[in-house]
């Protein structure tokens, strides 16, 4: 059993882990919350760091605090954001719903950490108190809704964002290589006029630009911070200018243009800014999926199904069919997306529990919002270098296809008629003869002239008609 030693709060004493840089408060939260064994994760953990960082910055530029102390925090907060610290942020996720444990968490984690690097006793609260120094000028409820927007902004940054490019770029780069192949249209499942290859890969590369638009909106929403406003929005024991110098700070370090809230009662009470990002990511999750769900489909068979595009082959699809090879990175996607689906849910009805003054789920909304950009990062790169950038068309089955589908006939319909089209169709569908062969033994038209209006590729171009003019 490991050894503890005993630290002190407001509510008396509590046997801490010796070896932790947390202390009584953290401690009790701990036994508290024992609920999922989740906890913060690193994008989460880095952004508090960063917030404390500055924090101690500015009360420095404010005269509120001095060198040395800020010297000592500023050691041990960029030991916060480096992750060396990550295991002694131990409070699960579902947890006070203000944050609480985790901002007095880090308090005492660095100012614990302070007293190391000072040669004083851990636990001392000397030179550094988490509640006086670490926490000077903040109080949870707005250190907390701010971490999750820097948190929030950073991940979509540095992560979604340069994954959605690289996935559209390889999506462009399909639409181009498959710009001549000729394939069958499918609207409701069912056999449609010819489009091309290319065609259908530079509508999933649109689907992806327009993702990454949501995706840039999503950023825009959250940039308003709620530092500034303490416990209530009106900003006790907070400096004027303590926000914005933070806000600078934060700034330069994320390469993101935060600014304080405009109104910091809307800050804090709601979280509607972090729902609409969150809707924006959902609608990326629509797009992925699919994206995925047609790739799925266009491979599948390979022999006795679609089979139009062949995928990369990445790993064993059975362990009792040899040789069988599965969609897997497809299904990956299309899992992903359905968590970031039903991570939106919990996203709207934390936010929407905003009481008065204060949102009091915020854990588990930015344990949501941050999951889903992880998923959605992860999974669109993994797509993109495990899938879409080896997909190869199979042209030979595209072209049968082609001149198996029925809908053939849709070109010939303002040359001979609707009716008459349709018999053909019907015809065909009767005797699996293909259009063209019924027409010829029809002598519906000259041979020219059929071939002219039975040619594919017209029927891909926009007014495309084969020989039947305006």
């Amino acid at each position: 059993m490991s050894s503890t030693r005993i630290e002190k709060d407001s509510m008396g004493t509590m046997e801490v882990p010796s070896d932790a840089l947390y202390g009584a408060s953290t401690q009790r939260a701990v036994l508290n919350f024992p609920v999922s064994g989740q906890r913060f994760g690193r994008e989460f953990i880095r952004a508090l760091g960063l917030i404390k960082l500055g924090c101690a910055e500015a009360n420095l530029e404010l005269g509120r605090l001095s060198e040395e102390r800020v010297a000592l925090i500023r050691r041990a907060a960029q030991e916060v954001i480096e992750g060396q610290l990550d295991q002694h942020f131990p409070v699960d996720i579902y947890q006070t719903g203000s944050g609480t444990s985790t901002n007095m968490n880090i308090n005492e984690v660095i100012g614990n950490r302070c007293s190391q690097l000072a040669g004083t006793a851990v636990g001392s609260k000397t030179p550094v108190h988490g509640n006086d120094h670490v926490n000077m000028g903040q109080s949870s409820n707005d250190i907390i809704p701010t971490t999750i927007h820097v948190a929030v902004g950073t991940l979509l940054h540095d992560s979604l964002l340069p994954a959605l490019t690289n996935l559209h770029a390889a999506l462009d780069k399909k639409a181009v290589e498959f710009w001549d192949v000729i394939k069958i249209g499918r609207t409701h499942l069912m056999d449609a006029t010819p489009v091309r290859l290319g065609q259908e890969f530079g509508g999933f590369a649109q689907q992806i630009e327009y993702a990454k638009v949501r995706a840039a909106n999503a950023l825009a929403a959250i940039e308003e911070l709620p530092l500034g406003g303490t416990a209530v929005g009106t900003g006790l024991n907070c400096h004027p200018d303590f926000p914005g110098i933070v806000i600078r700070h934060v700034s330069q370090q994320t390469g993101i243009t935060f600014r304080e809230a405009a109104n910091h009662f809307e800050a804090q009470a709601a979280k509607d800014g972090l729902v609409q990002a969150s809707g924006q990511l959902k609608t990326i999750a629509v797009s992925l999926f699919k994206i995925a769900n047609d790739i799925r489909w266009l491979s599948s068979g390979p022999r006795c199904g679609i089979g139009e595009i062949l995928l990369p082959e990445t790993q064993p699809g059975s362990s009792i069919m040899p040789g069988k090879v599965n969609p897997v990175m497809c299904e990956s996607v299309m899992q992903v997306c359905a968590r970031v689906i039903g991570n939106d849910t919990t996203v709207t009805w934390a936010a929407a529990n905003g009481n008065f003054e204060l949102n009091v789920m915020m854990p588990v909304l930015a344990h949501s919002i941050l999951e889903s950009i992880n998923l959605l990062a992860n999974v669109a790169n993994v797509f993109c270098e495990k899938c879409i950038s080896g997909i190869q068309a199979n042209v030979p089955r595209c072209n049968e296809l082609v001149e198996y589908s029925m809908a053939m006939v849709t070109s010939l319909a303002p040359i001979i008629g609707y009716d008459k089209a349709a018999e053909i169709a019907k015809t065909s569908a009767k005797t699996g003869k293909t259009v063209r062969e019924i027409c010829r033994e029809m002598q519906i038209l000259p041979e020219a002239e059929l071939a002219k209006a039975l040619d594919p590729v017209a029927m891909t171009e926009p007014g495309g008609e084969g020989a039947a003019g305006g």
